[in-house]
């Protein structure tokens, strides 16, 4: 819905026409008006001004009114151009002030240049005559009616028939219901009937910006060969982004984005006009015609819509051209630039010469613009990006970075007061505010604050799979603001805590949904230890569910962990809350790709090292450690520091019995592999041994059969080595084996490891017949033996 620019009207041709086109005194008769009350309503207003056989938009600049030809959409001059205008004759005999009115537009019309020394009514609305059978017909001498508003455009659209213009009315109704301070507000609605051509016409009546477009800004810095300013830049492009994106949130496409169709307010201030429907901009006819008069306007719209298909991705390509068009302002002139833009739907190679130069020349904003364009003018549509992707990327850009809010500068927030009192009540009252204010950021921050306040009976836990589904769906949103995604994490940690701890079987709902949005998350705010930390713990819970580790390593989980290992290695709660979901994950693996994770260990001995005297460091650094030593993931050369890792978690924390049975039995797990590290855990420092330390364990968990059982299976895989087992023999562990065998006599497990241990070192005795044998050992008498801790108050009885 675009008509002639202002420079257009200098065609000679063009002039006279418009200089024999003399408008006679009409009358038009509207139906069905809609307006933003949604109300309809008929409405017959009358002025002889508007020649029956043009439609004209006419609108307030400087105190007089100037008229731009449209139609069907495009700027298709006379709609019938086989019938010659009738000139000011026919005015006559219709009422000498129908005719003045008509005389003063006419000689306007004629010449429609600024300097027109002749006034118009700043706003006009026109009703020519109705068919025969219309009933409400007005009298030829009724008077012009002249009707004064605010700054507005009547936009007149011919349409081919009836159908054509319900359809079309139909498909524009929602545009009546917009609500963005980005998007020109469209007041109303309604289709008109010109008996002297025959033809219906669809008239929009919406804002009218009086300084011009992003078209006129491109074209005076092309004209000087000079680079748009790039905060003028990241203002605009904050808020036509932010427009696009509601749009696209609300299921409506634009189908008609170009610079000329995003009007300057003030010189900070950005709205969206024109907005199209599928019924206008599908009529292959009228398309022709239109690209015959201007072949630049079909230049801006994506592949697809060249063949009339539209999508939200149709207005990423236009966008694409936008921003193609503003970077390259100063060295492409206009033909350059839409040969360029007509190219790039065939040759998307065209493209990188021209990223290439912006880079060359260092183009305002070219660091973002170079990584966007290629992405947002892809050929197919399903290979672009989503207007929330072009948002991320811009504004995690360094360019842009300082600029981010300027995506909410004009929009009018919803005041805290009026915030706290829709707010108040209970659960459902809440959940209603935030699906209605799902747009405004401040309304669901303190929505959520007042969720995380709230007791678990009033929050109605456990909560069910669809009201999780809303809160997340309302806050994927914000991914962008912080505090929405903490306070959102937060408030997930409580509901899904909450529901295991009340069954530790429950099933998590929709566990893809929650992982995309926390991965998501992940990525947005690299920089957030906070949330990183809250992110890591959410994580952990979901994967107790079990079976999630292949899922979370193709979303390339184990790279993030190592990135913030790397970046965040003095924050204590982010290592420790890497180290429990690695227990979580690794308990269940099975298929996984082993290269990372070699990797990873590196940096859990790393942790465990920095944090030495940290429990639970250290009790979730020996899971972690234990099952990648189960997965052959720790590296030979790291065997040394590993065992010493365990021995010395074991002397730290020997009351942790979660921590002295992984670090058993990854001890053991290392034996079993290698010969070196059964001689470091026999020879544990210079001067002590660690068969002292593991009959320590034993008296401080004697009753504990799992514990015993993995003493056990340690002490069986040490004694699978000839070396090691006099000193097993001399340090009395023969006789300890013996008695732990007579007092477990049900676990099976424990037996077999038992007497596997008793058979070796039998064998041995047996080898030595010089060597005096052993008494064995009373059932019931526990073998004596040293404790190099007896003064440590665990170990007094």
């Amino acid at each position: 819905m675009e008509g002639f620019p202002a420079e257009d009207c200098s065609n000679p041709a063009r002039q006279v026409a418009r200089a024999q086109a003399r408008p006679r005194p009409s009358l038009w008769f509207t139906r069905h008006l809609y307006s933003r009350e949604g109300k309809p309503r008929d409405r017959l207003l009358s002025s002889g001004v508007v020649d029956p056989g043009r439609a004209t938009r006419v609108r307030e600049e400087g105190g007089a009114a100037r008229s731009r030809t449209e139609g069907s959409g495009a700027h298709t001059g006379y709609p019938h151009p086989q019938k010659s205008p009738r000139g000011s004759r026919g005015s006559e005999g219709r009422g000498q002030r129908g005719e003045r009115s008509t005389r003063a537009l006419g000689a306007f019309l004629a010449d429609p240049h600024p300097d027109n020394p002749k006034p118009c009514p700043p706003y006009i609305l026109t009703v020519q005559q109705a068919p025969p059978t219309a009933l409400n017909f007005l009298p030829p001498t009724l008077p012009p009616l002249e009707i004064e508003a605010p700054p507005t455009v009547v936009i007149t659209v011919e349409c081919i028939d009836e159908h054509h213009a319900n359809k079309a009315l139909e498909e524009l109704m929602p545009l009546l219901k917009l609500q963005h301070p980005n998007i020109s507000l469209y007041h109303e609605m309604f289709i008109m009937w010109n008996n002297e051509i025959s033809s219906l016409f669809l008239c929009l009546v919406m804002d009218y910006a009086t300084r011009g477009t992003f078209q006129n800004v491109i074209e005076s810095k092309r004209k000087i060969r000079e680079s748009i300013d790039s905060e003028w830049i990241h203002t605009m492009m904050s808020q036509v982004m932010d427009a696009i994106e509601y749009l696209h949130q609300q299921n409506i496409i634009h189908r008609n984005l170009k610079p000329s169709n995003i009007a300057l307010f003030s010189d900070n201030h950005c709205k969206l006009q024109d907005l199209s429907s599928e019924a206008l901009m599908t009529h292959e006819a009228k398309w022709n015609v239109r690209a015959e008069e201007d072949p630049c306007q079909k230049s801006w719209m994506a592949p697809e819509a060249l063949k009339f298909s539209f999508t939200c991705k149709s207005d990423i390509w236009s966008l694409g051209c936008i921003i193609l068009d503003m970077a390259t302002c100063s060295f492409l002139n206009d033909t350059e630039a839409m040969y360029l833009r007509k190219a790039i739907r065939h040759h998307p190679g065209s493209l990188k010469p021209i990223l290439k130069t912006m880079e060359e020349k260092q183009i305002p904003c070219s660091e973002v613009f170079c990584l966007l364009m290629p992405f947002m003018l892809q050929i197919k549509p399903s290979e672009r990006l989503v207007i929330r992707d072009v948002i991320r990327i811009t504004f995690m850009s360094t360019s842009f970075r300082n600029s981010c809010v300027a995506l909410n500068m004009h929009r009018q927030a919803v005041p805290i007061f009026i915030t706290d009192v829709l707010l108040e009540g209970n659960m459902a009252n809440i959940l209603d505010v935030m699906q209605t204010f799902s747009n405004r950021p401040e309304v669901q921050l303190r929505a959520l604050n007042k969720l995380l306040k709230m007791t678990e009976e009033e929050l109605g836990l456990p909560w069910p799979t669809e009201l999780l589904e809303e809160v997340l769906a309302i806050m994927k949103q914000h991914e962008r603001i912080l505090d929405i995604l903490l306070n959102t994490c937060n408030l997930l940690l409580r509901v899904l805590g909450h529901a295991l701890a009340q069954d530790s079987e429950a099933e998590i709902p929709r566990v893809d949904s929650i992982i995309s949005f926390l991965m998501n998350a992940l990525r947005s705010h690299p920089g957030s230890e906070r949330l990183i930390t809250t992110v890591y713990n959410l994580l952990t819970i979901i994967s107790s569910q079990g079976m999630l580790t292949e899922e979370l390593e193709e979303r390339g989980l184990f790279k993030l962990i190592q990135e913030h290992l790397e970046n965040f290695q003095e924050n204590r709660n982010i290592c420790l809350a890497i180290l429990s979901l690695l227990w979580s994950l690794l308990i269940d693996a099975t298929d996984v790709d082993k290269e990372p994770l070699k990797t990873l260990s590196t940096m859990v001995t790393w942790v465990l090292t920095t944090y030495p005297e940290d429990v639970e460091i250290a009790e979730a650094g020996c899971a972690v450690l234990w099952l990648l030593s189960l997965l052959g993931c720790i590296k030979e050369s790291q065997f040394e520091h590993v065992v010493e890792l365990f021995l010395r978690s074991i002397q730290l924390c020997p009351r942790r019995v979660l921590l002295v049975n992984n670090a058993c039995r990854g001890l053991a797990s290392l034996a079993k592999v290698s010969e070196l590290v059964a001689f470091q855990v026999v020879v544990m420092e210079e001067g002590s041994s660690g068969l002292y330390l593991l009959q320590d364990m034993y008296q401080l968990y004697k009753d504990d059969p799992e514990v015993v059982e993995n003493l056990c299976m340690l002490l069986a895989y040490l004694a699978s080595y000839k070396e090691i087992l006099p000193e097993l023999e001399s340090a009395g562990i023969k006789d300890l084996v013996r008695v732990i065998r007579g007092r477990f006599t049900s676990s099976l497990e424990l037996i077999s490891y038992a007497d596997t241990v008793l058979q070796a070192l039998e064998a041995a005795a047996c080898s030595r017949p010089q060597e005096k044998q052993l008494e064995p050992a009373s059932e019931l008498e526990a073998p004596k033996v040293s404790f190099p801790h007896q003064e440590d108050p665990i170990f007094q009885r």
